[in-house]
């Protein structure tokens, strides 16, 4: 047996796994997207661009959705950056492993109940309510952007902490010191060494957060209050309520393609930085 069909038989049930599960749902969606709705609802065989065309009367779910997804994603990198850098360079090994069961407890307790409790604090009778007996006037934190927002940085915060965790524990320590032998100052090293040995942690936090993000619906659907909706939201709409399967699809498609040339250029990006910082290590 050569090492080409060994490699095949190994890889073959992967990709029928791949091509059943993925694939093939993918195609179905697909050739729906081009259907119609029938008259009690669901889909009806036909071909017609109508579906895409008509996009725009859900053009405030992909608003919400390529507007806070980002966003979200950033501001989970601004906070989990320092305390993956924190957890793998200057935290006393004895008690590293507490600090990152502690870091995935929240994991343990379901988004629903987690999703719950957000929902008191910032309610009426959380924050606002404080703020409020603070004297500094009244505001409005549920049901807004910012609600959403903070509920989807709390949510998905442990899947950008860990891939960067990995990436600077790996780090070799003798790269920061050789830097600081050499008269670099603390943020030198830092952007010089530590930053780009970790982008491929980052990279990867970055493609979790996002991609999950883009297909969120449970924390806009709780702390949006139906006001704040992602295109998830909208697919539920169309799929339970209003039973149009069709236009349905052809919302779920676009979002698939937003997201791979949303990810296409962020790894071809990605890519660039690392072979420009390849070349300047070689200078």
């Amino acid at each position: 047996m050569t090492p080409k069909i060994r490699t095949t038989l190994f890889l073959a049930p992967a990709a029928a796994w791949f091509a059943t599960m993925l694939v093939l749902p993918l195609i179905v969606v697909l050739i729906f997207s081009f259907g119609n709705r029938s008259t009690a609802g669901g889909y009806a065989p036909g071909f017609s661009f109508d579906n895409y065309l008509n996009l725009g009367a859900r053009w405030a779910a992909f608003r919400n959705t390529l507007t806070l997804a980002p966003e979200g994603t950033v501001l989970a990198l601004l906070i989990a950056y320092p305390l993956a850098y924190f957890l793998a360079v200057k935290s006393n090994p004895r008690w590293r492993l507490l600090l990152l069961v502690l870091v995935i407890v929240p994991f343990w307790t379901s988004i629903l109940i987690r999703s719950y409790a957000w929902i008191f604090i910032l309610g009426g009778k959380g924050l606002p309510s404080l703020i409020s007996a603070l004297g500094l006037g009244t505001i409005q934190l549920i049901n807004t952007p910012f609600a959403v927002l903070v509920g989807i940085v709390y949510g998905y915060l442990p899947l950008m902490v860990f891939p960067i965790f990995v990436s600077l524990e790996r780090l070799d320590k003798r790269l920061l010191e050789a830097s600081a032998d050499l008269g670099c100052p603390p943020w030198r090293t830092f952007l010089s060494v530590t930053l780009p040995l970790s982008l491929p942690g980052v990279a990867t936090g970055c493609m979790l957060v996002f991609i999950l993000l883009m297909g969120e619906y449970l924390i806009p659907a709780m702390l949006g209050g139906g006001k704040v909706f992602f295109v998830g939201n909208a697919l539920v709409d169309l799929f339970l309520q209003s039973r149009n399967w069709a236009f349905g699809c052809a919302v779920a498609m676009s979002l698939v393609i937003v997201m791979l040339i949303t990810v296409t250029v962020y790894l071809r990006l990605i890519r660039r930085m690392g072979g420009t910082r390849d070349d300047v290590s070689l200078m």
